[in-house]
Order: C-alpha cells, then sequence, then structure tokens
C-alpha cells in the first residue's frame, strides 16, 4: 500500500475501540515509524466495514490505502472474495485482488471534497 497497516478483524466495528487500541497498536515498537490501524467487521465475503485509525491523525471518515489493505488481509486469511465492498463512515470503496503477488489491488470510488480553507503566510 506504499504505508504501513495493521488490520483487526472485529465482532462490530461501531463498538470496536477504535480510538484506544488504535493508538496503543500504533505507537506499539513493532512499527517504528507508526501505522494505520484498520478494524474491519465482515459482512460477507463480498462486503465489509471499515474504521481506520491513521498514523498521526486519528479516526479518519474514509481510508482508501486502508480499504486496500483490509481487503488484502481478508483475503490472505482466507475469509473475502476477490471484488469486495468496503463501508466506511464517509462512503464505501469498491476493492478488487486476484490475490496473486504480482497483481494490482485496484479500487474504485468516488473522490469527494470534505473541506477547503485558506492559509495565510
Amino acid at each position: 500500500m506504499g504505508n504501513p497497516h495493521a488490520v483487526l478483524v472485529v465482532d462490530d466495528v461501531d463498538s470496536a475501540p477504535v480510538e484506544s487500541l488504535g493508538i496503543a497498536i500504533q505507537e506499539h515498537g513493532i512499527f517504528p515509524e507508526g501505522a494505520n490501524i484498520g478494524f474491519m467487521q465482515i459482512i460477507s465475503d463480498s462486503e465489509i466495514k471499515l474504521r481506520v485509525y491513521e498514523r498521526s491523525v486519528g479516526e479518519t471518515l474514509a481510508c482508501g490505502t486502508g480499504a486496500c489493505a483490509a481487503v488484502a488481509a481478508g483475503r490472505r486469511l482466507g475469509l473475502l472474495a476477490e471484488s469486495v465492498t468496503v463501508n466506511m463512515t464517509g462512503g464505501s470503496l469498491e476493492i478488487v485482488w486476484r490475490g496473486a503477488d504480482n497483481d494490482p489491488v485496484i479500487m474504485t470510488g468516488p473522490a469527494i471534497n470534505v473541506f477547503e480553507g485558506k492559509m495565510f503566510v
């Protein structure tokens, strides 16, 4: 994905301790530069719910690399199909990965502007 991720399978993302466990895992010595921590609830082999605690940011509404990492982890564990809908608070993405080491992970979904600001320097 280009940045480190850890993915946990949970029974219910709505009640998962995203902040407390996310920061504890992110700051663990196994990740010297931090990591994004994904909390994945499997709805079916073709649909998951996901919450992501991003390193140096906190929980985010959506995370493309987190969605890709969750599907890759789920595929490697034999829990998910090749094509998966990933539902996050900020929207849904379609992730496709056949699982072969050389095949790309393909992400499809909307790009939405969620903030606009000005900075005076």
